[in-house]
């Protein structure tokens, strides 16, 4: 069965994260999305997609029990790259993707909401980078994203103390578009969705081919750099406590090595 579904109303596309309980980013939920992207390029008929999450969460991040399979240094560098790559896919699309975030959108979860291109999030829902409490960082472009949509210093406390952020907040920080009522999200989304495709196909096509341009070269750098270091960390004796302890739902107890 596929993690994730595709339904087309009109010009607008919507992918649903179906993967209980906390819709984790497995290996096969990035390939399903990456192949959904295939068809709806393929098409060639979609004007917006909207990305939302089944159940209790948007995303609650990465798949940690898919970690611990992990043996050498090259596989957590290519775990990282290949999430990098299609995170990267989904921000230079030729169609503007839509995150519509309740619940979480934690780890990779958030990492995924910030390749998109608008985000609408609940006023409850918690967005965070928490890595770090288990001994890693992030792998997908967390830190090269996230300070670009909340500056510097906020990127470090956030990264850093591994502590979640709420909706709202998310909002004052430009982190997020807008902040509804959970019984507000879709039908706020949706209305975005639609103003987006009433506009001419090709110009907006344009526009998704021009906004990336915004970006520095530093970008792609930072991005190549996070996934060494990724591997670096990942390798390390607290790396392994800390997905054991996050595994066990205990507190680890890292020996700063």
């Amino acid at each position: 069965m596929g993690t994730v579904s595709y339904e087309a109303d009109g010009a607008i596309a919507y992918l649903t994260i179906q993967s209980p309980p906390a819709n984790a980013l497995s290996s096969k939920l990035l390939s399903d999305l990456s192949d959904k992207l295939d068809q709806i390029e393929a098409e060639n008929k979609m004007k917006a997609i909207v990305l939302k999450g089944e159940g209790r969460f948007f995303s609650a991040g990465a798949d940690i029990k898919e970690f611990t399979n992990l043996q050498n240094a090259s596989d957590y560098e290519s775990l990282s790259t290949n999430g990098q790559k299609i995170f990267d896919r989904i921000e230079n699309f030729p169609v503007p993707v839509i995150a519509a975030i309740h619940g979480a959108a934690l780890g990779g979860g958030l990492e995924l909401a910030m390749c998109c291109h608008i985000r609408i999030v609940t006023k409850n829902a918690k967005l965070g980078l928490p890595e770090l409490n288990l001994g890693i960082i992030p792998g997908f472009a967390g830190t090269q994203r996230l300070p670009g949509y909340v500056g510097s210093a906020k990127a470090y406390e956030m990264i850093l103390t591994g502590e979640p952020i709420s909706g709202s907040e998310a909002v004052s920080l430009g982190l997020a578009n807008i902040a509804v009522a959970e019984e507000d999200l879709i039908a706020e989304t949706m209305k975005l969705a639609e103003k987006i495709a009433a506009k001419s196909k090709p110009a907006i096509n344009h526009i998704m081919h021009l906004i990336p341009f915004a970006k520095t070269s530093q970008f792609s750098e930072g991005v190549s750099e996070e996934a060494k270091s990724f591997s670096t960390v990942f390798g390390s004796s607290d790396a392994k406590e800390g997905v054991q302890a996050f595994l066990e739902k205990r507190k680890p107890n890292f020996q700063d090595k």
